[in-house]
């Protein structure tokens, strides 16, 4: 039987979205979000495709059955957009050819009032938190749910979706390593992440890479080629690199593959793995090749320490609706659940220390990090 609570909040419909890029644990969240409102007499309404579901009015409800065996599945039954800022939303060009942009909160509060929505629950990173707020400041409850891959939101110790992409990258290396030491090669693997290293880091660290190249560490590309050769000359006729997208030389600029002008986040970085097998192949003569694993980082079912750290978010998100909290954040803080404002992590981003405990521990085997 179902864990009722009496509800301080008085919310009698919620809705709940998932914005920005998707990561396994997505449905884990929905699923507790929506079993816990309706067991407890509140209406879940699912709001498709992020935000662009508020502008589009693109809602409907969501009973048990919808969440019923999604806790192992992938992605979001709901859909997501990393596009539809309803504060900037791209309606054109202006007549210099510049993106035009217009702010649909009116909309938005048109189609949340349409449906009787009281209170949502965002699940995203720091963009989708701050499209929140002025949904949040015309008298909306926002209660937020972190969501990255990258591990870099600012408050929370970890979110999820970081676990399994740790496990596909770790698991790539491993497969990398084999071909590596069949060819005698160097192998770069690129993996995701921005300006924050924790995914390169703990995927490098996890599968013995000998090199590990991340955006706080800028890299001297003579100690990384010296390195490979050192170790050939050994006897390790292979050197394995996970480099995050962000990394970059010393005194030099992250390689950006491509600018999205329509996205609140328009720089997009990647190219860092080509540039540095070639590099490296001309100065050390070792034959050299790279993997991109791109978005092979956020697909997939979910491993259970993001199915239940994805739960238990979803279940103190609705804890605070419950208590009456309003326009809050859930974060893991020393191992324990807690929550902040909800727009106290925007423009902000939680990077690695060149001491954290991990990087030490790497530096004791050797891992080299080009500097």
């Amino acid at each position: 039987m179902a864990n009722t609570q009496v509800s301080a909040s008085g919310v009698k419909r919620i809705g709940v979205l998932t914005g920005g890029g998707d990561c396994p644990g997505l449905n884990a969240v929905i699923r507790a979000v929506t079993k816990d409102a309706i067991y407890n007499g509140i209406e879940v309404m699912g709001i498709e495709d992020g935000f662009l579901g508020l502008i589009e009015d693109r809602i409907r409800p969501l009973t048990i059955d919808d969440v019923s065996n999604i806790l192992g599945v992938g992605g979001t039954i709901l859909g997501s957009s990393n596009k539809a800022n309803p504060q900037a939303y791209p309606v054109g060009k202006n007549a210099d050819g510049s993106i035009k942009f217009k702010d649909l909160t009116d909309v938005c509060m048109t189609h949340l009032n349409l449906h009787g929505i009281e209170a949502l629950i965002v699940i995203g990173g720091d963009g989708t938190m701050s499209a929140a707020k002025p949904f949040a400041d015309r008298g909306i409850n926002c209660i937020g749910v972190p969501k990255t891959i990258d591990n870099d939101l600012w408050g929370s110790d970890i979110t999820f979706g970081f676990q399994t992409a740790v496990a596909v990258a770790t698991e790539a290396l491993d497969r990398v390593h084999t071909t590596a030491a069949s060819h005698h090669r160097v192998m770069v693997v690129e993996v995701m992440g921005r300006n924050a290293g924790w995914l390169a880091l703990h995927a490098g660290v996890a599968s013995g890479a000998d090199v590990i190249l991340l955006p706080e560490i800028p890299f001297d590309l003579d100690i990384v080629a010296d390195y490979c050769i050192k170790r050939s000359q050994r006897g390790k006729r292979f050197t394995i690199i996970c480099a995050s997208e962000g990394a970059s030389l010393k005194g030099g600029k992250q390689i950006v593959e491509k600018i999205d002008p329509t996205s609140p986040d328009p720089i997009r970085l990647g190219g860092i793995g080509k540039w540095l097998a070639n590099e490296l192949e001309d100065k050390t003569e070792i034959e050299s090749r790279y993997v991109v694993l791109g978005h092979v980082q956020r697909g997939g079912t979910p491993v259970p320490g993001d199915r239940v750290l994805a739960t238990l978010f979803g279940d103190h998100a609705m804890r605070m609706l419950h208590l009456g909290k309003r326009n809050r954040l859930v974060v893991m803080q020393n191992g324990q659940l807690a929550d902040v404002e909800i727009t106290s992590a925007a423009d902000k981003q939680r990077l690695v220390t060149r001491n954290d405990p991990l990087i030490e521990a790497a530096r004791s085997v050797y891992t080299c990090f080009g500097d």
